[in-house]
């Protein structure tokens, strides 16, 4: 159950994040990740037991060490598979688009939709991110620089071509992914907005911020 609605974990937001990652997770493997995710979400990482996890899954405890080495690892493969659909996802709307305001649209109001979509995991990478590995840490982050490449590419393009005003595109990067990130931390399905609805909102602010006066 979710700490923040009351309600499961969707499965199917899970799913597609893990499916999509470019492995081919056993299905053991990926019925752990789920039930880690549901586990994390309900009591944090630190209260969650390798136990919990084991049980929500229907496995014994030593059925975990079978595909993960700790629930660490659990966390680990959850936050790089969220980050690398993110990713993909970020880039296939950028190189679909015919220009930097259409794609900085499509990638703001985008990254917005998929963080309220997937609210519960992006609240789990985004406050358990701390109690990763130093290693494992640097290899999320990695990946959101990769984020990051992306949206400063689009903006650095935008002002090429003259359809931006922007005086800092690093600093500017930063606030747009920190406006899509944010909906996590605050969306639930129980609001009157859609995901569809913030996607709209948050695509056209991204475009005002950044459009030549």
């Amino acid at each position: 159950m979710s700490a923040a609605t009351g309600t499961p974990l969707s499965e199917q937001s899970i799913l597609s994040t893990l499916d999509d990652a470019g492995d081919t997770a056993g299905a053991t493997a990926v019925r752990l990740m789920m039930a880690a995710a549901d586990a994390f979400s309900d009591k944090g990482f630190h209260a969650t037991t390798t136990r919990d996890i084991a049980s929500r899954a229907g496995l014994s405890p030593a059925g975990v060490y079978v595909h993960f080495t700790s629930k660490e690892d659990l966390l680990f493969e959850l936050s790089r598979r969220g980050h690398q659909r993110a990713r993909d996802l970020l880039v296939a709307a950028a190189e679909k688009s015919d220009s930097p305001t259409e794609a900085l649209r499509s990638i703001i109001g985008g990254f917005s939709k998929w963080h309220a979509e997937h609210h519960q995991l992006g609240r789990i990478v985004q406050y358990e991110f701390r109690h990763l590995t130093p290693e494992h840490r640097e290899a999320v982050l990695n990946l959101r620089r990769e984020i990051d490449k992306v949206v400063r590419g689009v903006l650095t393009e935008g002002v090429e071509r003259g359809e931006f005003e922007v005086d800092d595109v690093h600093a500017t990067a930063l606030a747009l992914l920190s406006m899509a990130v944010d909906v996590a931390r605050w969306y639930s399905p129980e609001i009157r907005r859609t995901p569809d609805d913030i996607a709209r909102t948050n695509g056209d602010l991204a475009v005002r911020l950044v459009a030549r006066r």
